[in-house]
């Protein structure tokens, strides 16, 4: 009878550099999200225009563009923590295939109740994607440069939104509206036949699912590129959790702080963020600044932020995640006081902006890569979906306390400085679950294991 010879997968991963599999899965992972950019922002580019075919009032078409953040917030919440329970792989197949589906059929939608149900429809694969993509390759990289390169994926959702605002310039003059939803629906369309052959399930997932042996061993080394014909189990040592249910996990010990002091930073995070590009551009046209002046301004919001994510990501793998989040969440809040003092006529507006898109983006990127390695493998889809959940009502918020305040007669220098105020709080309810997590993580090296027993 041979002897069983047990390999633990997170030593192994850890133990190993990157294979040309594990790349690809990266690859994948930042086209997903890619994707998903390109079809949250779609609506965006396309709506004057059907507003103008359509002949109807921006306020008629308000549901339409509110349809989509609600169908997001439900599906991060529900759809995106199924896969705790049927898998990452195929819940994002799943939502892939949903989102470019419903993005299709909305190019044939007759009017805006039509429109706005085929909308929420597609928001609900939009938030499955991304907990899932995140939670999936967080599974699958090395800790030492795991927030790196979540980080890098994370970026592709600008390239998407940016994208397709190039594509809609040029396909709406020619071809209309539906030719820019039928682009949208095409790229994840195409993208599902190569993540039905090239995605993997989770090992840590299996193994928690205690799926046979021979499937995670056959798993791991496809991934891996390694040989594992002589290991007969395969194991997790992660800390014990008394709950069985996902959610249940989240509020249970350690990780109910933990769960709170995520849901409240990202909720901040959102509040600027999306306070910030939904209203700066009006505010700027109402000081007199013209529209192609406001635009640059507000674009290098997103260029900041880009560049905030990869540095940012990089800062989190070398001096820690709470310290290089909290710090830039921080340094966002300076940046924003100083945009408030400096006023729209600064000769340095435009840098100012790039900085606080680097520092506020940065952070919330920093905290999605943060996010997975918050919770055991059993709930980590579920801790991960649920933060984007509930930090939308972040962005919800965000985007209409704007022009209350503009109505109340606050200024361009009163809203942001006081955006300083959401960004410490992020700051600050992020450090509060630090100790834990540094505790968490020495007893995880006390207790670590040798690759193989």
């Amino acid at each position: 009878m041979s002897a069983t010879v047990t390999l633990e997968i997170r030593s192994f991963i850890n133990g190993r550099g990157m294979s040309a599999r594990q790349w690809l899965l990266t690859a994948l992972c930042f086209l997903i999200v890619l994707t998903d950019g390109m079809d949250v922002a779609i609506m965006g580019f396309v709506a004057p225009a059907i507003i103008g075919d359509w002949e109807i009032s921006r306020a008629a078409f308000g549901v339409v563009m509110g349809a989509a953040p609600i169908g997001l917030a439900v599906g991060a919440i529900f759809a995106g923590s199924s896969s705790d329970w049927f898998g990452r792989r195929k819940v994002l197949l799943l939502s892939v295939l949903s989102f470019g589906v419903f993005t299709l059929l909305t190019a044939f939608a007759r009017n805006p109740t039509e429109m706005a149900l085929l909308r929420f429809l597609t928001g609900l694969g939009l938030g499955a994607a991304m907990p899932n993509a995140t939670t999936l390759l967080s599974e699958y990289v090395p800790e030492r440069s795991k927030s790196f390169l979540l980080a890098a994926m994370f970026t592709g959702f600008n390239v998407g939104s940016a994208a397709i605002g190039f594509i809609a310039a040029y396909l709406l003059p020619v071809h209309g509206w539906q030719s820019v939803l039928f682009f949208g629906a095409a790229v994840p369309l195409a993208l599902f036949p190569l993540l039905l052959l090239a995605l993997p399930e989770s090992a840590r997932f299996m193994v928690v699912r205690d799926v046979a042996q021979e499937k995670i061993g056959a798993v791991l080394a496809r991934i891996s590129g390694a040989d594992l014909t002589g290991f007969t189990r395969f194991t997790l040592r992660e800390d014990a959790v008394a709950a069985k249910q996902p959610i249940a996990v989240l509020f249970t010990g350690a990780y109910a702080l933990r769960t709170i002091t995520l849901w409240v930073t990202y909720f901040m995070g959102l509040v600027v963020i999306y306070l910030a590009t939904s209203w700066l551009p009006t505010m700027m046209k109402d000081a007199g600044m013209s529209l192609d002046r406001a635009a640059n301004v507000t674009a290098m919001f997103q260029l900041g932020g880009t560049a905030g994510a990869i540095l940012v990501g990089m800062a989190m793998d070398r001096f820690g995640a709470v310290r290089s989040i909290s710090v830039t969440y921080v340094l966002g809040a300076v940046a924003l006081v100083a945009l408030g003092l400096g006023g729209l006529q600064s000769a340095w507006l435009a840098v100012v902006v790039g900085v606080v898109g680097f520092c506020m983006s940065g952070a919330q990127t920093g905290l999605n890569a943060y996010a997975p390695g918050c919770y055991p493998t059993q709930a980590r889809a579920t801790g991960v979906s649920w933060m984007l959940g509930v930090g939308r009502m972040g962005s919800i918020l965000g985007s209409s306390i704007g022009g209350v305040l503009l109505g109340f007669g606050w200024g361009f220098e009163g809203i942001f400085a006081a955006l300083a105020v959401p960004a410490v709080i992020a700051a600050a309810s992020l450090s509060f679950d630090g100790p834990s997590r540094r505790a968490q993580a020495n007893r995880q090296l006390d207790e670590q294991p040798a690759a193989a027993e």
